[in-house]
């Protein structure tokens, strides 16, 4: 089917849509078709779970994986080909995360993400083009054209980087007593670079189907990084590497496999060379992670445990369940019930050797902290980080994420003072595929569920719904009770952010949750249930909070803008008695609008669409 384009956009960007580009945009196209069928059984699924009141389960051992030749039994023992570890990919203790590119920033501004990555220090660099990067106006090109322009080495980056380089040693001197980039023309080919598309839920903003229908996101993130990059890419000695998010199946990840070879052999590359992490953000995909291995094959390199996200999925795939409640957020650490197991299984997996004795890498999970605030709040926040990433590494992960590049220099040192590589092939007991093995992914223990608790989540996701209409969908954000107090740091937050917090409020609403503990301001005491009444208040006094908020934490022009969108998202969210699979179908369906009414017609037309029929509607209305 012929693609069409949003109105001036080749134009605008002929570096971006380049011949090599559209060729292999349309020769990527009929996978679309597949790709809509898969979303359509994600969402039968879950309906099914629902109305059938059944969690997940694990595969039938004798099934053969779906877009593969390849049995689930074959596929737990290791029995298919997999994939060598590249040079680039062998030590990567810390990969820093963010886009490559700021809402309505000219290229030069833009350029500065991609300096403060690349000189970091970082032995990798995951370029966002999902959950951190906002899709405002044409910010998805934005991104791809820094890219493009820092791995060409173009002149004007150079520019940019040489002043950043200056400006990140200033800092470091102040903070660390030393400078941190010595040479900053070499430290810019140290960072290996890899490349997050979006996932295979989300249609494109910029690119559709000729007959109006969305199209794949994630087929143009990858086309136009591979296609755009892979030449200067190979010729500098680098890996092509993508981070592939939101796969909830072995079957979706059979997909990307094919997605990826497509493009191998559009490109004349060979067979293996574009090479993928996965991001086990999804609990569906914990039951299937030695399956997913099997399937992504040759591009398979590793995992990734994140902790937004993953929460997020248990939530949504145990919305049935009136008896499955989650605590307070800052609760469920990576060592709660579910997580831990979660971790457990992530890492089992890894070190299962595939046919040649190969092994993959466990990249361990984003550390949020940020260095910003008082010096008692970020000694005590920099503890935590260094703790996390102890922990971690003896747990086995071969590196982790951090959300800022003032942290490399912070938590790196835990993987340094090691000294290995990775730790490809540590010995873990095999994976087990019992019933009490499943349950344990859903496993919850007791803890705290407070009022304070639920102010959080609201004033976070209120405010990260903002900053998501704003165009940053990776924000610095704390709750409104702490702004001022520089004791407690703000977090980098993105969509994830605001997924999670829905997800756990819309539990304790509507699956009448009982508070573990009084609460003074609101008289609520021990035992009381959360009530929409007690829910509707709090949205009430934390709105009212960010609109008296000053600009530092709450930008003005948001206040009649963005901010009054952001709160309609949020109620009509918390309210539906049919949970909505995403968040971010919310927030993108009113993205560029600022009239209030407008959204409130929109955000009725997708809630009333999905409650009708499952229908989700991802597409550009203002294409």
């Amino acid at each position: 089917m012929p693609l069409e384009f949003r109105k001036t956009v080749k134009a605008d960007y002929p570096d971006v849509f380049t011949p090599e580009a559209l060729r292999a945009l349309d020769a990527l196209a009929p996978l679309d078709a597949r790709r809509k069928s898969l979303m359509d059984a994600r969402i039968r699924r879950r309906a099914d779970r629902a109305k059938r009141r059944q969690p997940i389960g694990f595969l039938d051992p004798n099934a053969t994986i779906d877009g593969t030749s390849i049995t689930v039994s074959a596929a737990r023992a290791g029995n298919f080909v997999g994939s060598e570890i590249p040079k680039d990919l062998q030590r990567q203790w810390i990969q820093g995360t963010g886009p490559a590119a700021r809402p309505g920033a000219a290229v030069d501004v833009g350029l500065r993400n991609v300096a403060y990555a690349l000189l970091s220090g970082a032995d990798g660099w995951m370029f966002d083009g999902e959950d951190a990067l906002g899709q405002i106006s044409t910010m998805s090109l934005d991104n791809q054209r820094n890219l493009k322009l820092a791995i060409d080495q173009d002149p004007r980056f150079l520019a940019v980087a040489e002043q950043v380089a200056t400006e990140m040693n200033k800092w470091a001197e102040g903070f660390f007593g030393r400078t941190i980039v010595s040479d900053w023309r070499k430290q810019l080919s140290f960072t290996t670079k890899i490349y997050r598309a979006r996932g295979l839920h989300l249609d494109d903003r910029h690119v559709r189907n000729d007959d109006k229908s969305g199209f794949s996101a994630s087929i143009v993130d990858a086309v136009l990084f591979i296609a755009n990059n892979h030449k200067r890419l190979i010729e500098s000695g680098a890996s092509i590497v993508l981070y592939l998010p939101k796969i909830q199946t072995a079957e979706e990840a059979a997909l990307w496999s094919e997605i990826l070879s497509a493009l191998e052999r559009h490109l004349g590359l060979a067979d293996g060379t574009i090479k993928a992490y996965v991001l086990v953000e999804q609990v569906e995909a914990c039951y299937q992670l030695m399956e997913i291995r099997a399937a992504l094959g040759q591009h398979f390199v590793g995992f990734n445990t994140g902790r937004w996200d993953y929460i997020n999925s248990v939530s949504d795939a145990m919305a049935w369940d009136g008896d499955f409640v989650n605590p307070n957020i800052d609760a469920i650490t990576m060592t709660y019930g579910y997580m831990r197991t979660y971790e457990d299984r992530v890492r089992r997996a890894v070190n299962t050797p595939d046919r040649d004795g190969r092994f993959a890498l466990w990249q361990g999970g984003m550390e949020p902290n940020i260095p910003v605030g008082s010096e008692a709040g970020v000694s005590a926040g920099m503890k935590r980080a260094v703790a996390g990433a102890e922990r971690e590494q003896r747990e086995g992960a071969s590196g982790k994420w951090v959300a800022h590049w003032k942290m490399v220099h912070i938590v790196r040192p835990v993987w340094e003072k090691v000294g290995d590589a990775n730790q490809l092939g540590r010995s873990f007991p095999p994976l087990t595929y019992t019933d009490r093995d499943a349950a344990d992914l859903t496993h919850l223990e007791p803890a705290p569920r407070t009022v304070r608790g639920a102010r959080d989540l609201l004033s976070v996701a209120i405010q990260y719904g903002n900053a998501f209409g704003q165009g940053m969908q990776a924000a610095a954000l704390k709750p409104a009770d702490f702004f001022g107090n520089e004791d407690v740091l703000y977090l980098m937050e993105d969509m994830a952010t605001g997924e999670i917090r829905l997800s756990i409020l819309w539990e304790w609403l509507h699956k009448r949750a009982t508070l573990t503990a009084a609460d003074e301001e609101t008289g609520a005491r021990e035992g009381d249930m959360v009530s929409r009444e007690l829910v509707n208040r709090l949205l009430a006094e934390e709105y009212d909070k960010l609109l008296k908020a000053d600009n530092r934490d709450v930008h003005e022009n948001s206040k009649d803008t963005t901010l009054p969108i952001a709160r309609e998202i949020v109620e009509t969210y918390l309210n539906d008695p049919i949970k909505l699979p995403w968040y971010v179908d919310l927030l993108n369906i009113t993205l560029g609008n600022h009239d209030l009414s407008e959204a409130k017609r929109r955000i009725k037309l997708l809630a009333d669409a999905f409650a009708a029929d499952g229908t989700r509607i991802t597409a550009n209305l203002d294409f």
